[in-house]
């Protein structure tokens, strides 16, 4: 029986995480010892950051949402306080999108989460 040599499977092996490195520097994207290293950390970065966008997003929004509601004389706070109690549920992605392509209908929220708040 013959010998096996393991060069075809190897050399697939190989060529699928130098194309995974392309695009870094240096050694990084041509030799594979250090490639496997630099594609492991890239994709233990990948995992982390896909957890972490959702994060900064939420935040990014907020923050949004804060500057349009203080342009009207409101905070952010009272602003969502005032929506919950006036039953208008939009999330923040949403609300952002008002605040900074449709003006006008921020402020109309911004009017029915006051009204809301000074019934209650």
């Amino acid at each position: 029986m013959a010998r096996v040599k393991g060069g075809t499977s190897a050399h697939a092996r190989h060529k699928k995480i130098i194309d995974m490195a392309s695009g870094y520097r240096g050694r990084s994207s041509t030799s594979f010892r250090i490639a496997i290293e630099r594609v492991e950390k890239g994709l233990q970065y990948a995992y982390r950051d896909r957890r972490t966008k959702k994060r900064q997003f939420r935040r990014l929004w907020i923050q949004r949402i804060n500057a349009g509601a203080r342009e009207h004389g409101m905070t952010y706070s009272l602003f969502m306080s005032g929506l919950g109690k006036a039953g208008i549920e939009l999330d923040r992605k949403v609300l952002s999108e008002l605040a900074i392509s449709e003006p006008e209908a921020f402020k109309a929220l911004v009017d029915e989460a006051s009204a809301a708040l000074a019934t209650s």
